[in-house]
């Protein structure tokens, strides 16, 4: 089959008034579950990470969603009003929309900032039978730590412009008010199948954070080094490394779940 038949790309509602987009990664033949796949704080569904891991897992059997979460990407919206609590009903409305006209997300995948929304958007995704973070801090608040001096003036004067992976972003004082709301103490009370991947490497967030995760969960729960492997998997084999365990160790909770 025609590979750019396999890659759909779909729009969907997203939390507030606008259209968030994605684009859905199918396998050849039926698919063995839908995945639901988050990215990392101001990427995006193009980043290599998301886009590698998504066409891997295809090749895997699993039919994939990435999406731009509001104001990136292709997705509508403002991302200076958008935060933490946005992301989450994000993805909330992507496993909607994959309810609605596909199938129940039974798989959360979740990179880096996407990985704390995964955890936290768990609740109201029941369907989801595992969830698996890439990078993930052991709370959204970690976030802070790339903004610098700068946190100071966003509260002092409601809003910054960041330079933030290379290009400029507005953070308003909202998105520091919605962190402080958050606590992930939910982690404990996941009640499903829980991976955890990072790199003892990574600069952005500190393997320590998934130590914290693992802590937190409940079991049944396992970890996965990335040894060598930089924040963002920009490695092609890195990706392909996580895709390929993450299907083997999802099939044995997804077996039957179509």
């Amino acid at each position: 089959m025609d590979k750019r038949k396999r890659r759909h790309k779909v729009q969907f509602a997203g939390s507030g008034d606008h259209t968030l987009a994605g684009i859905l990664e199918m396998p050849a033949d039926t698919p063995r579950a839908y995945a639901l796949y988050a990215h990392c704080f101001t990427c995006g569904k193009d980043v290599v990470a998301a886009s590698r891991i998504a066409r891997r897992l295809a090749a895997h059997g699993f039919a994939v969603l990435r999406f731009d979460f509001t104001g990136l990407g292709d997705s509508g919206g403002d991302f200076s009003e958008s935060n933490f609590s946005s992301n989450v009903r994000d993805l909330v409305c992507a496993a909607r929309y994959l309810r609605e006209h596909h199938q129940p997300a039974r798989l959360l995948v979740g990179h880096s900032f996407g990985g704390a929304a995964a955890l936290a958007a768990a609740a109201q995704i029941p369907e989801a039978r595992a969830i698996a973070t890439i990078a993930a801090p052991a709370d959204p608040q970690h976030v802070l730590g790339q903004f610098g001096s700068a946190v100071d003036t966003i509260r002092q004067r409601g809003q910054a412009e960041l330079q933030l992976a290379g290009r400029p972003f507005t953070i308003r004082r909202q998105f520091l008010d919605d962190l402080d709301k958050h606590k992930m103490g939910y982690i404990h009370t996941l009640e499903r199948p829980l991976l955890i991947y990072h790199s003892p490497q990574d600069r952005v967030v500190s393997i320590d954070e998934a130590a914290e995760l693992y802590n937190r969960a409940a079991h049944p729960k396992s970890f996965i080094s990335l040894d060598g492997a930089d924040h963002l998997l920009t490695r092609r084999e890195d990706a392909n490394y996580v895709a390929d365990t993450l299907a083997a160790w999802a099939t044995r909770y997804l077996t039957g779940e179509t």
